[in-house]
C-alpha cells in the first residue's frame, strides 16, 4: 500500500473531481462553479470536511486519517498548519478507499464530507 502521502496525491485528485461533477450537476455559469469548486477544495474547507467526517470513520480509517495527519511535512506559505494536516488526512483517507475499490464507501465519504448546505455555483 503506498504511503500516506501517496494516497492524499491520489485522494487530491479524486476529491477535486467529485467536487467538480458534482457542482457541474447542479448546473449554472463557470465562472461562480470554478470559484465554489476552489472554496471547496482549500485546505481550510477540507479540514471541515474532516470534522464531519470523523464521526462515522471505523478503526481502519480512523488510522488512516491518524498518520497522514501526523506525517511530517511542511504547509505552503500562508497556510494554516492544522489545517493543512487535516486536509492531507481527508486527502489520504480518499485515496485509500479509491485504491482499495471501496468507492461505495468512498461516495459515502464524500457525500458526507460535502453536505454543508450550498450546492450550486450560481
Amino acid at each position: 500500500m503506498p504511503g500516506s502521502l501517496e494516497l492524499a496525491y491520489v485522494g487530491d485528485s479524486v476529491y477535486d473531481l467529485y467536487v467538480r461533477t458534482r457542482l457541474v450537476r447542479v448546473g449554472g455559469r463557470m465562472k461562480p462553479i470554478h470559484r465554489s469548486a476552489v472554496s471547496r477544495v482549500c485546505c481550510a474547507a477540507q479540514s471541515q470536511a474532516l470534522s464531519r467526517v470523523e464521526p462515522l470513520l471505523d478503526d481502519e480509517e480512523m488510522g488512516v486519517v491518524r498518520r497522514a495527519r501526523n506525517h511530517k511535512q511542511t504547509p505552503p506559505r500562508g497556510a494554516d498548519p492544522a489545517d493543512y494536516h487535516r486536509a492531507t488526512a481527508l486527502e489520504a483517507l480518499i485515496g485509500y478507499l479509491y485504491l482499495t475499490g471501496r468507492t461505495q464507501r468512498m461516495e459515502q465519504i464524500l457525500a458526507s464530507a460535502l453536505d454543508d448546505g450550498e450546492e450550486g455555483g450560481n
